[in-house]
């Protein structure tokens, strides 16, 4: 009980602090902009879309699921960044152990974008660069890239999805699994919902 008080107290500060820094990047870019250092605006509102994006970010983590098939959440391994920038937000998220592992990782305006929707766009292209360890699947109405990795020692195959999503790439990523395992872990995760939130 005490704890959950504890943890409650710091989050509330958190976001209070998060909120100042908010409101005091904002007044730091105005006041810059107004006396002409357009400069310091413009690093002033670099800092309001980092911390905006890391706002975004902390919302994102409590849409994901709590488990990837059997795998529990690591939420203190959860990493969320903001650039404000070229690559704006960032989220990871892993589930499991040393022996089983997934994760979940979201990149607004990811370089991979373009490249991955010329792969899933033009036929010609994808027929060139697939082979039999990857292949184009739908996930929620997604066209999508599923990459197989299969390890001839250990015998485990490993999978990684990519599903670009407008200017937003999720990858799940799972250790030992199987391709229905993986796709329906991509199905329960609110991909409409993260898009929305991410752009």
């Amino acid at each position: 009980m005490k704890v959950t008080r504890i943890t409650l107290a710091l989050m509330l500060l958190c976001q209070v602090v998060m909120a100042q820094d908010f409101d005091k990047n904002i007044s730091a870019a105005r006041s810059s902009y107004t006396s002409g250092n357009l400069q310091d605006s413009r690093f002033a509102m670099e800092q309001l879309l980092r911390d905006l994006d890391m706002a975004i970010g902390k919302e994102i983590l409590k849409l994901l699921p709590a488990k990837v098939g059997s795998l529990a959440v690591n939420e203190k391994d959860d990493n969320v960044t903001g650039s404000g920038s070229y690559v704006g937000l960032y989220v990871n998220r892993h589930y499991g152990n040393d022996s089983k592992r997934a994760s979940i990782e979201i990149i607004n305006n990811s370089p991979l974008i373009t490249s991955l929707n010329a792969i899933l766009s033009m036929p010609v292209i994808g027929g060139m660069m697939r082979d039999e360890n990857q292949k184009i699947i739908r996930v929620q109405g997604y066209k999508s890239i599923l990459n197989k990795n299969a390890n001839t020692e250990t015998g485990k195959t490993d999978y990684e999805l990519q599903i670009p999503m407008n200017n937003t790439l999720l990858t799940l990523k799972m250790d030992d699994a199987t391709e229905s395992e993986i796709t329906a872990a991509a199905n329960a995760i609110p991909l409409a919902k993260i898009v929305q939130m991410a752009q």
